[in-house]
């Protein structure tokens, strides 16, 4: 099966410097290939359509990618547990490189005339959807007591008192700064 991620650069690598542009909209994980997160974790899906708008040089020794991708993601409200969507965009800026160096430890590889964004674009977008996504700035949460919605509706629950610490409550305390002793 052949990729819509997997770009031919030979003409690039050929002619340098010179450029090629990839726009394109293509799944996430086309090649079901990456493995789905957890269930409260946020998540792109396999089937997502990702925009793609890259530019693709030619130097000696390799190629620069550089461009914006953009997808959607979905995941869990940190405060609530209510679904949470969002679109995320990144401007990507990459190398290839024929063979990899000590310096090239960050650079993807060229592999018989070809490249493949799809590696480095799952990196980039999965590095730049939010950890723990709210569902709006201003959610109020789950009761920490009853579990009920406090978007929906105010809880006026209280926290129920430990019997085991029940006899430090009738314990009194002096502030013994606002008396002043006359020694002499």
């Amino acid at each position: 099966m052949s990729s819509l991620y997997r770009i031919p650069v030979a003409l690039l690598l050929r002619d340098v410097p010179s450029t090629q542009a990839v726009v394109m909209a293509a799944p996430f994980d086309e090649r079901r290939q990456f493995l789905p997160r957890g269930i409260a974790e946020t998540d792109i899906a396999p089937d997502a359509e990702v925009d793609v708008n890259l530019q693709i040089q030619s130097f000696v020794g390799g190629l620069w990618v550089r461009g914006e991708v953009a997808a959607p993601w979905f995941g869990v409200c940190r405060r609530c547990s209510l679904r949470v969507e969002g679109r995320t965009s990144v401007i990507l800026s990459e190398r290839y490189v024929d063979e990899r160096r000590v310096e090239d430890d960050d650079a993807y590889l060229i592999e018989n005339d070809f490249i493949d964004l799809e590696p480095m674009i799952h990196d980039a977008l999965l590095l730049e959807i939010p950890l723990a996504p709210l569902c709006r700035e201003d959610c109020a949460g789950l009761c920490l007591h009853c579990g009920g919605d406090r978007n929906e509706t105010p809880c006026d629950c209280q926290a129920p008192t430990d019997p085991r610490w029940a006899t430090l409550d009738g314990l009194k305390f002096v502030d013994d700064s606002s008396t002043e002793s006359n020694e002499a």
